[in-house]
């Protein structure tokens, strides 16, 4: 069920952050908008996402891609019938996911997604 875990790190200046994780760590660029996203050359499932200042709130530490919208669905339910805070609804976004923002049980706001298609 679960393809990948997606680590996030602050974006406070993205055009040094990419330069950092491209020219010293060797990372290639996957996507710029919304969020900074970069992969591995030799492993496109190693990834990692830099959003810019602000873009959300709660911001999320991380996201566990969980393959099928339908999945994400079952997780949000499976979610909310424990009583866990959901501090993004269930939304399809223009960028082509299907997220939801859930607080474990430490407080970490962790992003369930996956692509539309």
């Amino acid at each position: 069920m679960i393809r990948r875990i997606i680590p996030y790190a602050d974006g406070g200046d993205l055009s040094a952050s990419r330069d950092f994780y491209v020219e010293v760590l060797g990372l290639e660029v996957a996507m710029e908008d919304p969020v900074l996203g970069l992969r591995s050359p030799d492993n496109p499932t190693a990834q990692l996402i830099i959003p810019p200042p602000g873009m959300e709130n709660p911001a999320p530490r991380f996201g566990i891609d969980v393959g099928e919208p339908a999945a994400v669905d079952m997780v949000h339910a499976e979610a909310v019938q424990r009583g866990l805070r959901i501090v993004y609804p269930l939304t399809n976004e223009p960028w082509g996911v299907r997220r939801f923002f859930v607080e474990d049980p430490g407080g970490t706001v962790v992003n369930v997604l996956a692509h539309l298609s």
